[in-house]
């Protein structure tokens, strides 16, 4: 899909959304539209609803940081692909770190409630009326969120739980490693 026609798309949604579409940013070929977080759920409505447009497949979501000199802080990007049409559009959702939530967008596509948890886990950032928002990739009683920018760069400081059974497990499996010939 050109970058017109995704262009194009982005101007009816602002048409559509007047107060909720932020900004529509062109970035090496690639259009992302920026969405109020309060209005996200409706933008992504239309998206998958109207015939004509048909983003049937959530193709990706995932969290952003942007630093703590940036507010909002951190955001939620959203890609959405029409098998039917053929086309892509990126959006994203800014979230600011004093209120990090979100609505929850597995009530339009099934798939989002994974993306959903790993987004939670690495980066803290909550989905509201998310049927079991809890983390998926680190252990359940891990501090902190990993792909945080304040995140300590060499981990916690301290062992956590099952971190010897990790380091047993590491040892145990370097036995079946490739070696070089």
């Amino acid at each position: 899909m050109s970058g017109m026609e995704v262009q194009k798309i982005a101007e009816r949604l602002a048409r559509a959304f007047p107060d909720a579409i932020r900004e529509v940013v062109g970035f090496r070929g690639q259009v992302t539209v920026i969405v109020d977080r309060a209005s996200i759920l409706d933008v992504l409505q239309l998206l998958k609803n109207e015939p004509d447009l048909a983003f049937s497949h959530l193709a990706d979501l995932c969290g952003i940081d942007l630093g703590k000199t940036h507010e909002p802080r951190f955001g939620v990007v959203y890609t959405l692909y029409s098998i039917q049409h053929r086309h892509r559009i990126r959006l994203r959702a800014e979230v600011p770190a004093d209120d990090c939530a979100i609505d929850s967008a597995g009530e339009l596509w099934e798939g989002a409630a994974w993306h959903e948890r790993e987004c939670y886990d690495m980066f803290g950032i909550a989905f509201r009326r998310h049927p079991d928002l809890r983390r998926v990739l680190m252990p359940e009683d891990w501090q902190g969120h990993p792909l945080r920018k304040d995140y300590p760069v060499e981990g916690p400081a301290e062992q956590w739980p099952g971190y010897t059974e990790v380091l047993r497990k590491a040892e145990e499996f370097k036995k079946h490693e490739l070696r070089k010939r």
